[in-house]
């Protein structure tokens, strides 16, 4: 198919000769990805909005009663850009929007804009150093004010100063927003940038109100009262909000959609855990819809059998990973642990992280615990497809992980434990609590305990394991263990973001309050330069090669992909909820009702 052909098929679905689905379907055949052909479309000016909301019924906003949310891990603050958990990403989204959404095809949907930018409709520069976003008019805050291009250059200013320290200044660090009229912004890059819709666009993305948050800035941050008291644009007003217990709102009567909220008010209690949240859906029909069920798959099937609910599968870009500390925890350098100063004595060697890596059985995690709800990978990225590498591979091998700690010179003791120049091969390996996380560490633990290592099992509740406290030694971002197991989100269509979770400047610390991505503190030069490379490389085949090489890198060493998770959710009976696997979990909010 050349140019020619390929835009007359796009004209078609423009002229609603051809459905997107169809256009979708006839791009995977040559090849191409679902989420890039939708890209593909969006990027022509087609409105991909309307078919993710072509069914939705209600015909007015309100009478749907009460909507019962579960999030078993509570949240802590309703600011988006503190959010370092998933339980404050979508706690925040009850009450703020982005400008842009990923549905569940890998495309973008306009939310607070009033359209996708594309070449087409001239908002995307053909050089790739600027795009220029229209917001909706007439959008409103929840206290009356109206939504401006001043909320979006402030939310870029208030992202990006270092003071803040917020979660999201990766996003926002390398453009530049600069206001051109009362509803549109126009973002600049330095460079050509392929992936133009990060800022403004999904979890990272949701806008906040000048007014309220600009006496807020910088070194103030966390003392605004919006922290812990949200005013938005969403479909749901802000009611009250319990900090690690439970989140209120109740129908915004001026909502930007049409006949929508369904439901007059909104509850997400938090706190207790997967099973018992699985079941107040599933058998008890309590509560209308329960969040990550990280439980076996057996128990699911179980709870199933009540009636009152269904679980819901989506795949996307969630991993459980394990991380090995590339630092030290144990030693201490100016009152900070694991300074990137330091170096960890075993897993500095590569050889002790690949036998560690041949130590866990994937295949036995999958299969006892995970059943339909994950697949076990090599790989850190693992869709869409153009981006998964095919270079990795995964083996549990106790013999070979025995040979290689030989060689690096880790010999076996009297008690069966390995030690080096006088130091024992012993490990605190961290989790939050939950049942599936607390059997995959027993069987790595056994299979570690064969090949002379020692591990001490550690649980950490998860509201403290997840929480954005500085002050908190216990977080998944201190890491003050020698290994952690968590589960990410691939919450964009694209990993270039989702990579920076390795890059060398994205290292959490002390001086950055313990907000960067890069956890693990794996640092690696030709890691930072593929990445770099791809972030202006217009190519799409090259630039996927690029963030191949990133993967492969970081999987190589101090990165260990366990289980490629899909999004399990435990939903009523008579709910209609539609979910991204690239998005959070309300990100379409909006469109959720209850079938008559």
């Amino acid at each position: 198919m050349d140019e020619r052909d390929l835009r007359g098929l796009i004209g078609r679905v423009k002229g609603g000769g051809l459905s997107r689905r169809a256009f979708v379907q006839r791009m995977v055949a040559l090849g191409l990805t679902a989420p890039m052909a939708g890209l593909m479309l969006a990027g022509n000016g087609v409105a991909m909005a309307a078919d993710i909301r072509s069914g939705y019924k209600p015909t007015k906003a309100g009478g749907g009663g009460a909507l019962k949310l579960l999030w078993w891990q509570a949240p802590t603050l309703i600011n988006p850009h503190f959010a370092i958990g998933t339980k404050d990403q979508d706690a925040s989204r009850i009450f703020y929007e982005p400008l842009a959404a990923w549905d569940a095809d890998g495309n973008l949907v306009p939310v607070l804009a009033a359209a996708i930018p594309s070449k087409e409709n001239g908002a995307l520069a053909a050089d790739g150093r600027s795009v220029v976003w229209t917001l909706k008019p007439g959008v409103k805050w929840h206290d009356g004010k109206p939504l401006t291009a001043d909320d979006l250059v402030f939310t870029w200013e208030y992202a990006r100063d270092p003071a803040t320290a917020a979660v999201t200044a990766g996003s926002y660090k390398d453009c530049k927003v600069e206001k051109v009229d009362d509803l549109s912004v126009r973002v600049l890059f330095d460079k050509p940038t392929p992936y133009w819709c990060d800022a403004f666009v999904g979890i990272v993305g949701m806008v906040l109100p000048k007014h309220l948050f600009g006496p807020y800035s910088g070194a103030k941050s966390r003392d605004a009262p919006q922290n812990l008291a949200p005013v938005g644009t969403g479909p749901y007003r802000f009611v009250e909000f319990r900090p690690g217990d439970i989140v209120r709102g109740e129908r915004n009567p001026d909502y930007h959609l049409p006949n929508r909220p369904y439901f007059d008010t909104i509850e997400m209690k938090g706190g207790g855990d997967a099973v018992s949240a699985a079941r107040a859906v599933l058998q008890t029909g309590e509560y209308d819809y329960a969040w990550n069920m990280l439980i076996e798959d057996e128990v699911l099937k179980r709870l199933e059998t009540g009636g009152k609910g269904r679980v819901d599968v989506v795949y996307g870009g969630k991993l459980e990973f394990l991380l090995l500390n590339a630092t030290d925890p144990n030693v201490e350098v100016d009152g900070e642990r694991a300074s990137i100063t330091t170096k960890h004595p075993a897993f500095s060697d590569p050889k002790v992280c690949q036998a560690m890596n041949l130590l866990v059985d994937r295949k036995s995690i999958q299969t006892y615990i995970y059943g339909r709800t994950g697949k076990p990978t090599a790989n850190t990225v693992n869709g869409p497809e153009r981006f998964v590498s095919k270079n990795t591979s995964f083996a549990f091998d106790p013999a070979k992980a025995n040979a290689l700690l030989d060689e690096a010179g880790w010999k076996k003791g009297s008690d069966g434990i390995r030690a080096k120049d006088g130091k024992k091969l012993k490990l605190v390996f961290q989790t939050s609590i939950n049942a599936p996380r607390q059997k995959t560490q027993a069987i790595i633990k056994q299979a570690a305990a064969k090949a002379g290592i020692e591990i001490e099992l550690k649980s950490v509740t998860g509201s403290v394991f997840f929480s954005s406290d500085p002050a908190n030694p216990d977080t998944c971002t201190h890491f003050y263990a020698d290994m952690e197991m968590y589960a990410y989100s691939m919450t964009q269509a694209d990993p270039a973001i989702w990579l920076l979770m390795y890059a060398s400047w994205e290292v959490a610390q002390k001086a950055n309050k313990w907000q960067g991505r890069n956890v693990v503190r794996w640092r690696n030069d030709a890691y930072d330069k593929a990445y770099n490379a791809a972030q202006s490389e217009l190519d799409p085949v090259k630039r996927a090669a690029l963030l191949i090489t990133c993967n492969d890198l970081a999987v190589s060493e101090n990165v260990l992909p366990l289980i490629h998770r899909a999004e399990v959710s435990a939903v009523g009976a008579t709910l209609t909820a539609p979910r991204s696997g690239w998005d959070n979990d309300l990100s379409f909010l909006p469109d959720w009702y209850r079938e008559a």
